[in-house]
């Protein structure tokens, strides 16, 4: 009852960046709701990765993983970055650090979040060009 107390709070304080607009609230509840998204977020607080690396990562179509991102972009809990024909995605200034902590808590014996932390070591040893290549079929 007191984890939830606290995370209602600390969702509340990073939503007065939407200065308490129902929409934004229901934008930040609706990009946490998914676990394909809460995968990505928690694959995020390392640094920023490659769309390709966040699609190996996640397993799932190209368009499908876009649409996660977008959903992450709109809620500001995402911030994407391009660079010539690559595109990265890191975790926004405006996540609070007491969400992503209360989210590593919360998700630390969950297996699917731990396999990605092993799956995601090893993806990052591949080289990016090819990953991204095998991705896009080429």
């Amino acid at each position: 009852m007191l984890a939830s107390f606290f995370l209602c709070c600390i969702i509340i304080r990073y939503m007065a960046n939407y200065k308490n607009e129902i929409k934004g609230v229901l934008t930040t509840f609706k990009a946490l709701g998914d676990l394909n998204r809460l995968r990505i977020l928690m694959s995020l607080r390392g640094g920023q990765l490659c769309v390709c690396q966040i699609i190996a990562l996640i397993g799932l179509a190209p368009s499908t993983v876009s649409k996660h991102l977008s959903i992450l972009r709109q809620a500001d809990l995402v911030e994407v970055d391009k660079k010539g024909r690559w595109i990265y995605y890191r975790l926004s200034p405006a996540v609070d650090k007491r969400l992503m902590k209360w989210l590593e808590t919360a998700l630390e014996n969950d297996e699917t979040i731990g396999g990605d932390t092993t799956t995601l070591k090893r993806i990052l040893r591949e080289d990016t060009e090819k990953l991204c290549q095998k991705i896009r079929g080429n």
